[in-house]
């Protein structure tokens, strides 16, 4: 059968039809004229048709919420959109559609439309999940490759290895009897009698080996001192990528699999080791990570480093989510930066201060290296002379390895970025005090600190004078304010502008999002970093609703993975990585995700405004 003149079943959503559902379509299909000024459909309507315009312009209205005669303009349907299936599926239109032009659209009949939702779960999630089904979409239409199986295989239908326990009385011997015969790599150690709170222990062949060989354990000593604890763990639920991330994280290669909470106090199910991992997937994350291991100079560090933009490049094309990739992408840099602190500051002195990064990589979210964002936390007694020139290396070899100096001297070699306890504690006070340009913007930075090498600890008292200015309404108020400070990228008719140079993708999408999470976060007391994980305990708290709380980081996943794509295209070409992205190179599904993503950021600082009290 020929197909319908000028209606392409091959884009979606029709291509997630079968061909004889496409056919049904071909079939049914009638074609319409609707003259300009025209309403093709009525807010709170239902419809007979679903449109898919052919030709002209469908303008939608949002009727004024007071029943009043004002309304806004919600956006522009142009050639190749549809629109009037929710008039379809809930039998009632959620604008007012207006031709503001001469119209073609192609008509497909309501019962037929219904018939093909009912039929085929991925067109009806198409409708019914928006964004979150076009993002996946988008992602598996990038080169597929066993990376897939990374991203959706479960820890628990992994091949674990059995989980082997013995009593932290056992003697070495019989540990490692025990270990042969079972063919395993590890045992868990429970916890002696005098030693209940201590929790289980995992005692792998490596440390068998290392006691005798170099520490001089007796061959029929206990193995219970031997073991290593806490033990990290991973929950059946996870997926492997996520196990994979933990492992890199923690510098080691085998987790603790419990059902339900990964804790040492769940049904242990196995054990899942980095051989296990990659018989799923061979990752360069966990090359790059034995690497950084290994390095036995900085001039190795830095080799390892400048995988990095490889890794992501690889990940990227084979459709890695976005949330798992910044993950695996902060564990690595975590773990370079640590290394570079460790060099440069002398172990004594490293538990006398706490390296905090800030930003982007306080939250998980760097992808590619950029500015260098940190700061310092020293102890209020500490007297070091060589600080300044430490911190000064620091910078510098950093710099080598790829990560730029910050424009605004956001670095632990600018003394303003690097206090004592005390000190910190005042400065976030006179955050508190002073509502200038300046204090606003140091205040957001620090918002997102989390520390990645020294003494943790000295980082608390901060975190909990931080925590505190979640109290100050009208602080909270000015800084959510800086949400609406960029306009949304989208014209007077609801669609991506066409600017010159393409669109700043990071003041119009990301930052809105990210920054208006982060505060409310702050406000309601929630102790998250990373604007995913952030966004999830908002919805939990009820201080954002589910729909929001299921678009918002979508939206962002959106912005991010269209991002990178374009950075990674401006450094193959020999350009410098920025933030600006030209909407016409983008394949039609990347713009109608874009537009949608877009849509997002107005609706959340439509919630911003009503939360905070704001007004533009």
């Amino acid at each position: 059968m020929e197909p319908v003149p000028g209606l392409d079943l091959g884009v979606p959503p029709f291509d997630l039809l079968d061909a004889a559902e496409q056919a049904r379509v071909q079939r049914a299909v009638d074609l319409g004229f609707h003259p300009a000024g025209r309403v093709l459909l009525a807010a709170g309507a239902a419809s007979e048709h679903v449109h898919v315009i052919l030709k002209g312009v469908v303008r939608a209205w949002d009727e004024a919420a007071d029943g009043g005669e004002g309304r806004r303009l919600f956006a522009d349907f142009g050639p190749g959109d549809v629109f009037g299936a929710w008039a379809v599926i809930a039998g009632r239109a959620r604008h007012r559609y207006e031709a503001a032009e001469d119209v073609l659209s192609f008509l497909i009949p309501a019962p037929l439309f219904r018939e093909l939702l009912a039929g085929n779960p991925a067109f009806a999630a198409w409708f019914h999940e928006g964004l979150s089904l076009k993002r996946r979409l988008a992602a598996s239409a990038q080169q597929p490759s066993e990376l897939s199986e990374l991203m959706l295989t479960r820890v628990g239908d992994a091949q674990l290895a059995p989980a082997v326990r013995v009593a932290a009385a056992t003697r070495v011997t019989e540990a490692a009897r025990r270990l042969r015969e079972a063919r395993v790599d590890c045992l868990l150690v429970d916890p002696s009698p005098a030693d209940a709170d201590g929790g289980l222990g995992m005692l792998t062949r490596t440390d068998l080996l290392e006691a005798i060989a170099l520490d001089g354990v007796p061959v029929d000593a206990p193995v219970g001192p031997l073991a290593q604890r806490p033990v990290i763990g991973v929950r059946d639920h996870d997926v492997l990528f996520q196990a994979l991330v933990t492992m890199t994280e923690h510098h080691i290669e085998r987790v603790l699999v419990s059902e339900g909470e990964a804790s040492a106090q769940g049904r242990v199910l196995g054990t899942l080791g980095m051989a296990e991992v990659l018989a799923h997937y061979t990752s360069h994350s966990h090359l790059i990570s034995l690497r950084l291991e290994r390095a036995g100079d900085l001039a190795e560090v830095a080799e390892a480093a400048r995988s990095m933009t490889a890794l992501v490049r690889q990940l990227h094309a084979q459709g890695a989510r976005m949330s798992y990739l910044m993950e695996l992408v902060s564990a690595l840099n975590s773990r370079i930066l640590a290394r570079v602190f460790a060099e440069v500051v002398p172990a004594p002195l490293r538990e006398r201060m706490c390296l905090l990064v800030l930003g982007s990589e306080g939250r998980r979210e760097q992808i590619l290296k950029t500015d260098q964002d940190n700061a310092l936390v020293l102890d209020d007694a500490l007297e070091w002379d060589g600080l300044d020139a430490a911190m000064r290396r620091f910078g510098e070899v950093l710099a080598d390895i790829g990560y730029p100096p910050c424009p605004g001297g956001v670095m632990v070699r600018n003394p303003h970025w690097r206090l004592r306890v005390g000190q910190w504690r005042e400065r976030i006070e006179h955050w508190r005090r002073e509502r200038d340009g300046g204090s606003a913007l140091d205040l957001a930075i620090a918002l997102d600190a989390r520390p990645v090498a020294g003494n943790a600890a000295l980082y608390a008292p901060v975190a909990e004078a931080i925590a505190a200015l979640g109290r100050d309404e009208i602080l909270m108020r000015e800084l959510a304010r800086a949400s609406l400070e960029f306009s949304t990228p989208l014209n007077l008719f609801g669609r991506v502008r066409d600017d010159a140079g393409g669109i700043d993708i990071k003041k119009g999408g990301v930052f809105p999002l990210v920054n208006g999470i982060r505060v409310l976060a702050l406000r309601h007391g929630i102790d998250r970093h990373n604007s995913f994980d952030r966004c999830a305990a908002l919805v939990d708290a009820g201080a954002l609703s589910s729909e929001l709380g299921r678009d918002v980081p979508q939206a962002l996943a959106v912005f991010m993975r269209l991002r990178l794509g374009a950075q990674l295209q401006a450094l193959a070409a020999g350009r410098a990585a920025d933030n600006r992205l030209d909407p016409a190179s983008l394949r039609r599904l990347d713009r109608e995700l874009l537009r949608d993503a877009l849509r997002v950021v107005n609706a959340f600082k439509d919630h911003l405004r009503g939360a905070f009290h704001l007004r533009d």
